[in-house]
């Protein structure tokens, strides 16, 4: 097992940089911390080297062990780790199109990693990100998904032009919103569908509303609307478990 001692030595300071969405994008990298996520990422083949205080779990081959002020340098964590993935990005195919969650515009990191999360739960099959969701690769967002993004296709993308795509192939697009809207209980739930769940401020784009085959909204007392993370597992789990 090699060691690194120094937060000076060049490819820490490369991989510092990972914090950034402009040096992930350039590099194609991204940091993994915790056992667990790790496990997953080794799990999905996507890890490149493994940093850690000393002996890991791993059936690894590139191990290098750090000290505690290098590993302290490339955490995140407010609590701390003691291991860290150097990890690559890669897209996943899409292998089929049943089951599909398009997120418009979310922006809070923990509301889209437990989104994802919650897609691959229930079995959905991809989720299409617009181009003004959150990078999907924020550590915070990495977290949130507790791995399920190593797992589940996710791309970023033109929601108006995917869903003419979608319907052009028999898949019923699902938009949520509170107008003019079928309640969920009386929702025919379609053999295919693409769910598209809006920004947090403002919901589904108006755009997207009016491309959308259904319109749909959660029947509540008390409150208008949910959290976009709530409101989603609810959503997926009527569309799919029920």
């Amino acid at each position: 097992m090699n060691r690194i001692d120094s937060v000076n030595n060049p490819k820490i300071k490369a991989w510092a940089k990972l914090s950034r969405k402009k040096e992930r994008d350039a590099s194609g990298l991204f940091c993994a911390e915790g056992e667990h996520l790790v496990k997953e990422a080794l799990a999905a083949g996507i890890v490149e080297v493994i940093l850690t205080l000393g002996r890991i779990p791993f059936d690894f081959a590139n191990v290098i062990e750090v000290s505690p002020q290098v590993l302290s340098k490339l955490s995140s964590s407010v609590s701390g780790t003691d291991v860290i993935a150097i990890c690559r990005m890669e897209e996943k195919p899409v292998l089929k199109k049943e089951r599909l969650l398009l997120l418009d515009g979310v922006q809070d990191p923990g509301n889209l990693g437990t989104l994802i999360r919650t897609a691959q739960s229930f079995g959905y099959d991809a989720v299409y990100c617009s181009r003004e969701t959150c990078d999907f690769y924020n550590d915070k967002v990495i977290r949130s998904t507790q791995g399920a993004l190593f797992h589940i296709p996710v791309f970023r993308i033109d929601l108006e032009e995917l869903c003419r795509s979608l319907q052009g192939e028999g898949i019923t697009v699902i938009a949520t919103t509170l107008r003019s809207a079928c309640p969920l209980k009386q929702l025919k739930r379609p053999a295919k569908h693409a769910l598209i769940l809006g920004n947090e401020g403002s919901g589904v784009s108006e755009v997207l509303q009016s491309l959308a085959d259904e319109r749909v909204r959660i029947e509540m007392d008390g409150f208008e609307s949910l959290n976009v993370a709530a409101a989603g597992g609810i959503m997926m789990y009527e569309l799919t478990v029920q």
